[in-house]
């Protein structure tokens, strides 16, 4: 197919928008064989069959690199309670918060958990989204962790679009193990992670690095034995404390360290060092009212990568759309238009390791998004607004 009359944000290895104005785009099966500006097309790619986008712009389709959307339940409670001024570590230290969920999870049945999924995914689609992360963690016995994961993958047997499982049973501490975490690191999740990998369920093992979740030393267990299956790191860390979490994601070489408001200049360096992806997770910041914002002009200082995603969880952050993501980074934690539209495609992919998505290039898989506007800045410009023209997702609209 070939497409003409566009812009292009190619979004190119710096991270820049890498604009072609008045370009074209040619795939062939799903993957983009020829990508230029319309004059300079070459001549055997003439006949192939030509879609006019009206000068609309089209940008890599947006990649949700965190989102926790397999779940029972919700907690619209807790939201209320948090209003009236009850803290969200208060809230999990009284038996709510993610142990709330792990318990209406536990009892969903998979076919449940996966028709309450996928009306959030639709949602994710219908802003262009083409691939996405999901997590376990809302089981943390075996059986639940290995359920949340099989509907993960199921995701994408039922809509075109891509999934990336991450196993993350060191979510929280399960009532029944109760001030005894390393208990159920040993006795649950090292052994829930081998079965499910053995299952072919884990692209990525990832952990909850925090004073209300498991410490450094714990999810160092847990990244050793991943580190034994050859298993790919990553991890919530610093999101309300700073206890280590980063340092140890760098440890490691992890993909992405996620959250990460409360990180350091030393852990921008760090991260730096390692390639690891700085996740940043604006809906989270925004629902908890947080104070504390991500260190970004250290890691602009020190060249992070940075990648934005929704965190779609039933929580901290009850949003299913990437475009108010793009706007919170913009609005909340200074990030430009361009580097939050960075966010969303080669840096998220990368967040994911992931190579073949993300730009707009030879050689990539034909995932991109047409939007009804003019120039990138009016995807993160606007709230509470779609202007989504089409997707296309591995040549396929």
């Amino acid at each position: 197919m070939l497409y003409v009359n566009t812009t292009i944000a190619t979004m190119n290895a710096g991270g820049s928008y890498g604009l072609i104005p008045k370009g074209a785009v040619v795939t062939k099966g799903d993957s983009i064989i020829w990508v230029g500006p319309e004059k300079d097309l070459p001549k055997k790619y003439f006949h192939h069959g030509k879609h006019d986008f009206g000068g609309r712009l089209v940008t890599p389709a947006p990649i949700d690199c965190h989102t926790h959307i397999v779940h029972g339940g919700n907690r619209a409670a807790e939201f209320e309670q948090r209003l009236k001024g009850i803290s969200y570590a208060e809230i999990a230290r009284s038996g709510g918060g993610i142990v709330s969920t792990v318990n209406a999870t536990r009892t969903a049945s998979q076919a449940d958990l996966l028709a309450t999924a996928l009306p959030r995914v639709d949602a994710m689609i219908e802003e262009g989204v083409s691939l996405i992360e999901v997590k376990s963690g809302y089981g943390l016995d075996q059986e639940t962790e290995l359920t949340m994961l099989r509907v993960a993958r199921a995701i994408a047997t039922h809509r075109n679009i891509r999934v990336k499982t991450s196993f993350l049973g060191a979510h929280a501490v399960p009532a029944e193990y109760k001030d005894n975490a390393d208990a159920y690191i040993d006795d649950v999740c090292i052994p829930a992670l081998k079965a499910a990998h053995a299952e072919g369920l884990v692209d990525a093992v990832d952990g909850f690095c925090e004073g209300i979740g498991f410490t450094p030393q714990q999810i160092e267990r847990v990244f050793k034995c991943a580190q034994a299956l050859g298993i790919r790191v990553k991890l919530h860390a610093e999101q309300l404390t700073n206890i280590g979490g980063t340092k140890l994601a760098a440890k490691y070489h992890a993909l992405s360290a996620d959250h990460i408001e409360y990180a350091t200049e030393e852990d921008a360096i760090a991260l730096a060092q390692s390639g690891t992806v700085a996740v940043l997770l604006p809906g989270a910041f925004y629902t908890l009212h947080e104070t504390q914002k991500p260190p970004i002009d250290a890691f602009r200082k020190h060249n992070v990568p940075m990648a934005l995603a929704t965190d779609c969880n039933p929580g901290s952050s009850p949003t299913t759309s990437i475009l108010l993501a793009m706007n919170m980074g913009c609005t909340l934690f200074s990030l430009t238009p361009e580097e939050a539209l960075a966010g969303i495609t080669c840096n998220a992919a990368t967040a994911l390791g992931l190579t073949d998505t993300g730009r707009i290039a030879k050689g990539m898989r034909a995932d991109f998004a047409v939007w009804d506007v003019q120039h990138p800045a009016e995807l993160a410009y606007r709230f509470g607004f779609n202007p989504l023209h089409k997707r296309i997702v591995g040549g396929v609209e």
